[in-house]
């Protein structure tokens, strides 16, 4: 039971990330001004921003905790993916917004077009390392067939 929610949570997780970065976001910049289309941008990504970190820590949980029942090491790719997808949560919105806002006044060492940059680029890792979780819960765990070596002829 735990294994397909931990599936459908990466899948959810994965289409969030999608549907932001590729119908949302392109869209309010299509229909709005560009200031309100950036309000509009900046709050869809602070929502996914803590979504993202809700949905990390809790596969991360998750998966120690079925590592823990079958006796498994509690490091593995099904922990890494999601706690590198929070690394880059972390970074990429919570390390680069704040720069980002100060940019925008002036303020900084870096324009606003090389921080969005950077963010674009977590963000980016974000969502492959949210697919590849989804597509490695998802897969099937594909068994050897046992061959019978009195049939074999």
């Amino acid at each position: 039971m735990m294994n397909r929610f931990r599936a459908l949570l990466a899948a959810l997780w994965g289409g969030l990330l999608l549907s932001v970065a590729w119908v949302a976001a392109p869209s309010a910049f299509a229909v709005l001004e560009r200031a309100q289309a950036g309000l509009l941008v900046a709050r869809l990504f602070s929502l996914e921003a803590q979504l993202s970190l809700a949905a990390g820590l809790l596969l991360m949980l998750m998966e120690r905790r079925l590592a823990r029942d079958r006796g498994l090491p509690a490091i593995s790719a099904e922990f890494l993916l999601p706690a590198a997808a929070v690394f880059c949560t972390v970074a990429g919105y919570y390390a680069l917004q704040p720069m980002m806002a100060a940019a925008k006044s002036g303020q900084g060492p870096w324009s606003f077009g090389a921080l969005h940059g950077v963010s674009l680029v977590f963000y980016g890792i974000k969502l492959l390392l949210v697919l590849a979780l989804a597509w490695r819960s998802t897969a099937a765990k594909v068994q050897a067939p046992i061959t019978d070596p009195a049939r074999s002829s």
